[in-house]
This record gives structure tokens, sequence and C-alpha cells, in this order.
């Protein structure tokens, strides 16, 4: 690609350029260093940049984020190279939107375009010694009006100024309201400004006064105030009306309409003494030259209890007349046909001792009640051809009452062009945008608009009085104060700055550094380096990056291509010492697919030079004697070399023989590969950019063997699959671990479990099948500590990886049969009882599931947990048929319902399989002064849980069958381990595992929480008990084992024939269970399941699946009450049956009874105003699993009424209170499902720095 000379006179076709059609591609780049820009003057304003209009019909940029109906430019999909940096062809720079800053972003474009606000903000000067330019309003508000102005960016941030106002970063993720920040920004500007020439500027720029007043209608005497008002909030629709105010015109018209104070609102007259029909209203007495208007669309729905948003359309003039609603005649003067009240919803904004909620600060003096005659020269009247406002700023809210986004349409009073100013977009726009404001949506709605209705349009309209004395121009550049101008400059330097600073980012290279330090070994840093510095002096940069001054001389460092992921070092740079970075990077890159790590050698060594092609091999050296495995060497070798000459390079770098050598390569997880095809090459074996292999060259007949029986192989395996686990131990009291007694069980080939002190080295037959019918608990032969000391190669060179190892066990727990150990009560409900924790349930010990005999040594029953003495349960509760065979998942003991991974003397029926295990006792430092015990266990992953527990027990004290595993997650959250035939290969390094004391769950068995279900009560589900539903097990099994638990735990004596078991989803009763089902066969149940369990007054009725349970609730509409729940069992489906029931039980003749499925979660509790009317009676079908009924299973709710029966007639008042107490009913149920929304956080701004220092300004 050749650049083009644009000082050439050569035609575009002798430039290479394709004609008849064809495609051309230009690429733009930077021209010594600087990005190419748009054209503009200096000045950098609309108003003085001398572009005409079609050269700012169009913005540069990318699409916004919503499209909003005001802004049609946004369209565009037109695009410019560095259209980020780069000012809007308007001429105008828009606002960065922190995050949800948009209502901010709108009224501060709007203070910039009022040239009276722009030109006063400028007059100010700050004074720094004075006050820290961090905190001052002003200071910042100033400096932005400043870069808006002047700025080339396309759009700059507002931190500064958020930050003034005492925010943190929080605060632009709270959305507000535009109007609600222009009061509160305007009292902190008035406080900040006090005892200067601004001190006024708030009130004489925004500020009208109207008076309030009271006028009896008997003698005429009126009784009025004067107030304040910074902005008119009008109507959009009057409470309880159909119809919304089509116009702003017809709103202000309202705002002053008078309100006649009769009945028992009469009106005490001080002239008559006596209460009197009266008229209350408000005249406006004068207007500001700043009028801003709000549309109140934002509103509350007493009958939803929502906040809402009113779209209904409202126009709004480009000029407005305000002369027809001005008072004329003299304010002390009687009034007899005047103005009066809008009503008490407008009170809050315009009255003065309402203002301190709107706008007025707690120390202010209220300035409307001032009636001094000196006040009444700033108030003359104007004729009425001078109270003309025209429009010049429309904010626009789009979305709902729960949240939106806020944009601003804005008129230039330079060009009278209107403009979007919409966050960092800014574009022209017509008058048909404006319109598309006015609001307004088709189809026919209901009182108020949905809470959740989203809509474009008018929110707040700012009017400026059209009076040539006073309006004022935008002050140009050239025409700043001193103090502007020094500023200006200011804020040029610190932007060329910041472009330099991005030159110099877009030159620098940004990548991983690593580096293997002698005393603080691997370290990782980013190295950021110009791309025109060389490899010398980057590697400089590095050395002291690394901190090595003190440590290693700089000619002993150097930095080679290292890929971190692989390990594996690419290359070095030999003679490259004075290459840029930038060509040895391959050029400024945001990522690189490569790291650089920073080499260090001995003074003594010399740098082995990597070159591209190499492989690097990891080399472990393995001690069978010792069964010990060497950190590893690294020894470089190329892919195309044979497995012969491989083992010559290892020859080198270890010393063993080549003779007796055996190499094994570990191409990944559990894959062992035995090199022993002499001309075969390492590609061909496998081999990739980084490995790891494993040598050993002893003379022992072990490679005799196949290897994988093998004691190479064994270590190995051993090696690549154990992992080191923390286990916390039950609190027991007295003992430790080093005297706690052995669980032994009693069995007939009088085996016993193996002490894990004892040492015993591996063999073949513990890998193979055993006649033992339990794991071996065995402890491996002493391992060095590879911790305390790092092997170094000879070079220096290799990447350090530490096998952790630990120290042999020096005791186990031995069996006394002297020390009888005793344990605390503990249950699992006073460790953890949260229900919604699946794994944390009560301790079941029940008769009828305690399948193991504990005892001590001396065969005696011991105490359990929870100080219950243990039983002995005869071998005629036990199926025989599956003696003497692995037990898998499905099988299941077909007596009881419950699957055992035991025999009848406690022992794994699985078969028997060698796998490492090794615990040693430590204190858990950690634990916050906490004393309960922990074992470090280095364990084989493959091991099942049933053998982990196993191999537990003489730590914990118990069989394995009373105590249950928790696995610990980051979050200190746990969860049960229960599946026994699972292994521990989910689990890795450092997990941690909780042991508590209880029964634990058998295969087959589950943990099931019961609920009861109360219909009539006001919360029908109530937690009872947890309990274990077994496998097999009938359902009125289930309820003779729950119903003493009941009675035991819950104080509830119930009948086993006066309860049922059914089906709970959420809080929602469903299938009936009946006595003859069988779980897992009838029934599907899982881990954490939940049933309901329900009390009947009368024996189950239920006998068949073929019928069906429906709860049915009477609606009375003539007092406007529901009946209590009652129960009607269906032999089918039929709807005529079902009325046919509804009409035995209730005496409404069959012919008027209707009837209609109630909605969402049980109860599916309605309002009484809204039942007659919104749910679907008398659905036209003939059987209930059809559309739109769907009753299919029992639990299902049905309301039913006599269609002859009239509704109660009801008062507004009576009405009103039903209301309320219906609203309060549902909303304490929590049956009503409504709109939530986040809790606001209250707008402020402080004047003294932030939240903390806070007194209450606000």
């Amino acid at each position: 690609m050749a650049p083009l000379d644009n000082s050439s006179e050569m035609s575009l076709s002798d430039s290479g350029f394709e004609p008849g059609g064809k495609r051309n591609f230009l690429q733009l780049t930077d021209k010594d260093g600087e990005q190419p820009q748009i054209a503009s003057d200096e000045s950098g304003t609309a108003e003085s940049s001398g572009l005409d209009d079609s050269s700012q019909e169009r913005f540069i940029g990318p699409l916004p984020r919503d499209s909003t109906p005001g802004c049609s430019d946004y369209s565009s999909p037109s695009y410019s190279y560095s259209s980020i940096l780069n000012k809007s062809e308007t001429g105008y720079v828009g606002l960065v939107n922190q995050a949800m800053t948009c209502y901010l972003n709108s009224l501060l474009q709007t203070l910039f375009m009022t040239p009276e606000f722009r030109n006063a903000l400028y007059n100010w000067e700050f004074e720094e010694p004075e006050e820290d330019p961090v905190t001052s309003i002003p200071y910042q508000l100033q400096r932005l009006f400043v870069l808006l102005q002047t700025s080339k960016k396309r759009a700059i941030e507002t931190t500064d100024v958020t930050r003034s106002f005492g925010w943190d970063s929080s605060e632009a993720w709270q959305q507000h309201d535009v109007q609600e920040l222009c009061r509160v920004m305007f009292d902190a500007l008035e406080q900040k400004w006090k005892q200067t020439e601004q001190a006024d500027l708030i009130n004489q720029l925004y500020q009208g006064k109207l008076k309030d007043y009271v006028r009896c209608l008997e003698c005429g005497y009126e009784s009025w105030r004067i107030d304040t008002y910074l902005d008119i909030p009008l109507v959009i629709r009057p409470f309880g009306a159909s119809q919304a105010y089509g116009s702003v015109e017809e709103a202000l018209q309202a705002f002053i309409q008078p309100e006649t104070l009769d009945g028992p609102n009469q009106y005490f007259c001080e002239r008559c003494k006596k209460k009197c029909d009266a008229r209350k209203g408000l005249r406006f007495l004068h207007f500001p030259y700043l009028l801003t208007l709000q549309l109140k669309r934002f509103d509350f729905d007493y009958t939803t209890m929502h906040r809402i948003k009113l779209n209904d359309r409202m126009t709004f003039p480009e000029e407005l007349d305000m002369s027809p609603f001005i008072d004329v005649e003299d304010e002390k003067s009687p009034q007899t046909e005047s103005c009066t009240d809008s009503g008490a919803e407008n009170e809050g904004s315009c009255h003065s001792d309402q203002m301190s909620n709107d706008f007025s600060t707690d120390d202010c003096v209220d300035e409307g009640i001032c009636l001094d005659s000196t006040g009444s020269t700033e108030r003359v009247l104007k004729p009425k051809s001078l109270l003309t406002f025209e429009l010049f700023s429309v904010m626009v809210h789009s979305g709902s009452a729960a949240g939106g986004h806020y944009y601003a349409c804005i008129k230039s009073f330079s060009d009278g062009q209107w403009y979007s100013f919409n966050d960092q977009h800014v574009s022209k726009i017509t008058q048909d945008d404006i319109r598309k404001t006015y609001g307004g949506s088709s189809g026919s709605r209901g009182y108020y608009s949905s809470a959740f209705a989203s809509s474009t349009n008018a929110y707040m309209l700012i009017y400026r009085l059209k009076d040539p004395s006073r309006n004022a121009k935008y002050l140009a550049v050239e025409d700043f104060p001193e103090h502007i101008k020094s500023l200006v400059q200011k804020e040029k330097e610190s932007e060329e700055q910041e472009k330099r600073q991005r030159e110099i980012e877009r030159n620098t290279c940004k990548i991983k550094l690593f580096c293997v330090h002698p005393v603080k070994m691997m370290m990782e840093s980013k190295l950021e380096v110009h791309k025109d510095k060389t490899l010398r002096e980057a590697t400089e940069m590095a050395y002291k990056l690394m901190e090595l001054e003190a440590v290693v001389p700089l000619d002993c460092c150097r930095l080679v291509k290292y890929d971190e992921f692989h390990e594996y070092l690419e290359r070095s740079y030999e003679g490259e010492e004075d290459t840029p970075m930038g060509v040895l990077l391959g050029g400024v890159k945001s990522s690189y697919m490569f790291d650089l790590l920073l080499e260090t050698r001995r003074p003594e060594q010399v740098f082995q030079p990597y070159k591209p092609g190499e492989v690097m091999v990891k080399v472990h050296v393995v001690n069978l004697k010792s069964e010990t495995i060497a950190s590893p060497i690294s020894v470089r070798a190329y892919l195309n070399q044979t497995i012969t000459e491989f083992k010559q390079l290892i020859a080198q770098a270890t010393g063993l023989s080549t003779e007796t050598m055996r190499v094994v390569l570990e191409r990944c997880y559990n894959d062992l590969r035995l090199l022993y095809v002499p001309n075969k090459t390492l590609k061909a074996e496998g081999f990739f950019r980084s490995n790891k292999v494993f040598v050993e060259s002893s003379e022992l007949t072990d490679h005799q063997v196949a290897f994988t029986d093998s004691l190479l192989w064994k270590l190995l395996d051993r090696h690549g699959n154990t992992i080191r686990l923390l286990v916390l131990l039950p609190e027991q009291s007295p003992g430790t671990l080093a005297n706690r007694t052995l669980c032994q069980k009693q069995q007939q080939g009088s085996s016993t479990i193996t002490n894990t002190s004892t040492n015993t080295n591996t063999s073949d037959s513990q890998k193979s099948s055993d006649a033992s019918d339990f794991e071996h608990i065995e402890s491996p032969t002493q391992e060095a500590d590879s911790n305390s000391s790092l092997c170094v190669a000879a070079d220096n060179r290799e990447l350090e990886n530490r096998i952790r190892a630990t120290p042999v066990a020096s005791g186990g727990a031995s069996s006394d049969q002297e020390n009888h150990f005793t344990c605390e009560e503990r249950s699992d409900s006073e460790v953890n009882n949260d229900r919604s924790t699946s794994s944390v349930d009560s301790d079941i010990l029940s008769s009828s599931h305690s399948s193991d005999t504990l005892c001590n040594a001396d065969s005696g029953p011991i105490q359990l947990a929870n100080g219950l003495d243990s039983h002995s349960i005869t071998s005629s509760r036990r199926s025989k048929a599956h003696e003497g065979k692995k037990e898998t998942w499905e099988t299941a003991e077909e007596d009881s319902g419950t699957d055992s991974e035991y025999d009848d003397n406690g022992k794994s029926k699985a078969e028997a399989h060698y796998l490492y295990f090794k615990a040693e006792p430590c204190s858990q430092e950690d634990a916050a002064g906490d004393a309960q015990k922990c074992l470090v266990v280095h364990v084989d992953k493959r091991i099942t849980l049933a053998a982990f527990k196993q191999n537990l027990e003489p730590y914990v004290g118990v069989s394995s069958t009373q105590f249950k595993v928790f696995r610990v997650y980051a979050n200190n959250q746990e969860f049960e381990s229960v599946r026994l035939n699972e292994t521990l290969s989910s689990f890795s390094d450092d997990n941690k595992i909780t042991i508590r004391l209880g029964r634990a769950l058998k295969k087959g068995e589950y943990r099931v929480k019961v609920y009861q279900l109360l219909v009539n009560e006001p919360e029908p589900c109530k937690f009872l008990v947890d309990t274990v539903f077994a496998k097999g097990m009938t359902v009125r099994q289930s309820k003779e084992e729950l119903l003493p638990q009941l009675k035991e735990q819950c104080k509830l004596d119930l009948g086993i024939d006066r309860v049922r078991l059914r089906k709970k989803t959420w809080k929602n009763p469903g299938t009936v269970f009946l006595d003859y089902h069988v779980y897992e066969e009838d029934i599907s149940i899982s881990s954490n399941w939940e049933v309901f369990l329900e009390v009947l007054n009368e024996p189950e009725k239920m006998k068949s699946m073929s019928q069906l349970a429906v709860l049915t609730r009477r609606w009375s509409p003539s007092t406007m009450k529901l009946g209590p729940f009652q129960e009607v069992i269906l032999e089918s489906s039929s709807v005529e049956e079902l009325k046919e029931k509804l009409s035995e039980i209730s005496d409404i003749p069959l012919e008027n009874l209707e009837f209609a499925k109630g909605r969402g979660t049980f109860p599916c509790d309605i309002s009484v105003l809204e039942i007659h009317q919104d749910l679907d009676w008398n659905p036209k079908v003939s059987t209930l699993n059809v559309w739109p009924l769907y009753i299919c299973d029992d639990g299902a709710v049905v309301f039913y009424r006599g269609s002859t029966e009239e509704p109660l007639e009801l008062s507004d008042d009576e009405r009103n209170e039903l209301m309320k107490k219906e609203s309060s009913r549902l909303l304490k149920t929590g049956h009503r499902v409504s709109y939530s929304p986040r809790k606001e956080k209250a707008l402020k701004i402080y004047l003294d720095g932030g939240p903390a220092k806070d007194t209450g300004q606000d």
C-alpha cells in the first residue's frame, strides 16, 4: 500500500485508482504523530466557527444507546476515524454520562446555553487561597463551561463537577429527577455565592411572585400573603378526571382557577366573625426573566399503589403569552371576582411554608412574606405586549416512572437553530422533532397509564422573556474576563498535555513481565516501554522494575520470549541488544500472545541460547527407594531428536545412567506414557512446547514387570492424583486425636482396622482385590520434604515448579481400650438453622434406619453425639439379596426402602481397592480463636466418599454411618456430600471439609422438609421438621415414622388416618399422595425434597389417582366477603360434576352457580373489589383440563358465586375505606404481585465536601 502525494498533480487513474465502478480502498493514517482532524477554527464554538448549515447537518460518531424520537439524526450510520476525540460538526461539545447522570447532563447543557447564566458565571472570579478548587461548585461549573465552549473534544467528563457536589462514584448509579436537581443546585450556588455580586443571581433570573389569597363571598374581606416560586408545576391530568389538559395554556388557566370553600370546608372570616363561603386561589404578580414550567408527569396511582408516569399529550407554544395570567390589580385591594386556588395538589410547590421541601434550605429566610413598598419598584408591571416568552429549552424524559433517560432539546440564541444534547452526542434537530415531545399514545387506556409504559415526552420547559433591553448574547472568547482567559489557557495546556500523553500511550508497548527472583521467587509485573527503546534499555528498565539491583548484576540479566501458559521459553535475543522493542515485539499492540521473562544467572555461568523450534522439558527424577519425586530440572531439545538422544541429554543434566534409565512422559492429567522405542522422535511421542517427564535409573527389578504393574507407575499415579484437604473435626470433650477410641465393628472374619500410624510400603497386593470388605487405611513410606529447599539447575535457567510434599504422619488414632471418648450434645440445627441451605439438616437417629451397631473396643454401647444410646438392629431387617456382590446406585434393599453402602458389620460392600490416604493432626491457626481440631489429609481423589469416611473413623471416633461430611465453599457456605459411591474428583488442593455428628444418609435415602398446609390461615405454609424418606418406602410407612417425630418435636399428636402428605411446589399444594404409593416408583423424590402435611377433619376420601381434589371458596357479592376454603373430591374432570358438588355444599341452585379459577400462587388472593369483574367467570368448557382452566392436578383453587346475588352498593367513602383495607391485607400476605422499585437515595449536594460532614444543609 503506497502513500498518496497530496502535492502531486497526477490524476486519480495515474495514482492507481481502479476505474469502471470498482471499489477503491483508502486508509487514513497518522502524519507525524498527529491524528486526522476535522477542520474548524480555534474558537471551537458554533456561533463563531463559520460552519454553514450543510456542514453542521449531521454529527459524526457512534450510534447512541437508545433511539429517541426527538433526535432523528441519530439514525445516521456514519462514523469517522477518531470521532470520539474530535468535536461534533455542530461545533458543540457533549457531556459523558458517568452511568445514570443523563439528568445532570441535560441541566448543565441548558444552563450553558443560557447566555445570562453563562456570562454571570464567567464574571465570578475564584479566589483560590480562600477555598479548595476541588470542592468549589461555581469554579468547577466555570471550568466545565469553558471546556464546553473551547474544547476540541467530542465530549468531556463531568466527574470534577460531581466531585465538587461531594458525590462519590455510587452517586453516578442513582437516577434522580432533573427538576429536583435544579432546585438543589440553585440552592447550593446561592450558598456559595453569598457576599458576592452573584448572591442574588438565581432570584434575578428565575424567581417569580404570586399571591395566595382567601376571599369571603359575603363581605368581600380578603386575607392573603405573597409567595415566591422558581418554577410553576403544571398538572397534566386533574385528580379523578379522565381527560388530560391539552396544552400548557390550559394547564396554566387551571393553575389559577378558583376553588370554592363551602359546606364543611367553610372559611372563618375575621370580619364576619363566622364561617362563610369563600374562594381560595392564587394570582401571579410577577413572572421571572427565565420562566420554568414543570409538567407533572409523575404521579401515584392509589388503586395499584404504583408510581406512574402520565404520557398524555400536552402541547406547548414556541412563544408563550403570559399576559392573560397576570394580576393587573393592586395586590392590597379587595377582589370580588378574581382568581382562586388550584387545589391542595399545587401547594407543595408554590407556598413559602412548603418550599423548604422543594428548593429552599433550612436556614433560608422566607422571601415571600416581606410586603414593604420598596419591593414594588422591582415589580412594576410591564405592558402585556412585553410578557411574551420564547421557548429555548425542552428537557425530555424517555421511559417510565420506574426509570428512564433524559436529554435536552435546546435552541441556540446565536443562530436560532435547535440542537439535541443527548449526553456525548450533539446533533441538529427541527421543529418537527420538538413537536414529537408533546407526548400521547394511541389506543384507549384506563384511568392511569400503565406503571411500566415507556414513552418519550417533554418534562421541563424553559422560556426566556423577549426583552431586547435584557436579552444578552453569548460572551465571545476574545471578550472573556482576564481570569477566564487564564483559565482557558490553563485548560488548553492541560488538554495539550493529555494529547501528548495519549500519543505516548499509543507508542508504548505494554507486555507482561516475569522473573525468577533469587530471593522473592517468581515475580510478575507489567513492562511499559516505548517502541523506540532498544532491547538493552528495556532490560535495564525490567532490571529496576524487578528490584534486582542489590541481588544480581545487570550484565547477569537478559530478556527472553516466554509463554506463561505452557511455561515455555520460546527464544532468546542474542546479538539484538540494539534492536528497538517495537521491532522485536511486532509493533504496539493492545495485547500480546506471548510474555517476557527476565532471566538471571550467576557470574560464573554463561547464558545458553534459546532457539526457535526448541521444546522445553521439565525433568523430575524419581527415587523408588524413598518414594520421592524431585523438583524439576529444565532440558531443551528438538522435536526431531530420538528418544536415545533425549536420554543422553537427560543424563548430562542429571548424571543418571542411560542404560537403566526409564523415561515417562506425562502428556496430560492421568496420561503416563513410557518412552521405550529408541529411534522414535519426540514429536512422534507427542512432545509440545512445554513438557513434563519423570526419569528413574535404579538397579531394581521393577523395570522387568509391565509398566502399569510397576512401582514407578504406582508412585507416579499416586503423585498425580493426591490432593491435600483440610478436615475440620467435630468438637469432642474430653480427649484429643491421640487418645480417641477407635470404634471397631465385630465381624465374622475378625478383621480389624489397620492403624494409620503404621507405615507400610505400596505393594501390588494392595492395588488388587483383597479379601477384606473395606478399603485399606494405609500410610505411605516417609517422603522427603521438598518445601524446605529448591533444586536449581546448574545454569539457573529452569522455571521451578515446586511439588508440595507433606511430612510423614507421626501418629494416627490409636485404639485405647481404657479411654472411652464422650462428646457433647450437638445437632445440625444448632450449627446452622438456615432452611435454605439444603445440606444442613437435623440429626435423625430413628430405630428403623439405624442399621449399624456402635461400640467401643470392649463391644459396649457408647454415647452418641445427641445423647442417645446406640442399639443393635437385628439382621432380620436386612435383605440378604445383595450380599457378596458390588453395590451399585440402582440396587436397593426392598424390605426397608434404604440403600446401604455397608454390610451387616458396617464394612464397605464395594470391591477392595487400595487408594492413598494419609492424615496428620494440626491446629487451625486461621480459625480466629476457634478451638476446633482439624486434620491435614493427603488422599487420592479417586477414593469414594464411603471409603473416605471409613478412613476418617479413627479420627472422628464414631462409625462412618454416624457422622456427615460437609464441603465448605469459598463463601463459607456448606453443602452435605451424600452420594457415597461418588469420588472426590471434584475436590482440589486445600479444599475444606467439615465433619458433623449425626446419622448420615445411606444410599437411596433423601432428606425431606415437611411443611404443614393450613389452607384457612393467613400464612398457609408452616415449616415443621426435617425427616428422611427412603427409596422403596410407602407413603404410609413414611407417615408412621414421621408422626412420632412430630409429636416429639412439634407437640402434634396426630392419627395416621387423619393426615395426608401431598406434593409441594413453592407454596402451592399439589398431588395428594395415597398410602400405597411407593417412593421412586410412584412418586419421584430428590435431594432437598419438600412435602406438605395436611391435617384432615375426617378420614381420607382420596382413594384413587383418578380422583381430583379441588380447593373451593365462595364469593358473596352481597356482603363483599370470601368464605373459607372447602375441599371437593371429584371422580372425573367434568365441569358439570364440579358444579354439582359446589351446589351441594352451598345450596346455590345449579342453574345459578358460576365459578372461576384462581390466579397466581396459593391461596390465589385477590381484592374483593376486583374479584367480581377480573376473574374469568363461568368459562364455556365442559372439562376442567382444557383452556382456560387447565385443572389437571390436585390443589387447584376455584372461586364460585350465585349469579343472582347482586353486589353490595358502596358509597365513595366506604369504597375508599375498603380499598385501603384490601391494599393493606394483600400487602401483608404478599400475594399481590406488584412492582417494587429499589429504594431511592435522596439527592443532596454537600457544601463541605462529602456526606460524612453533612450538617443537614439539604
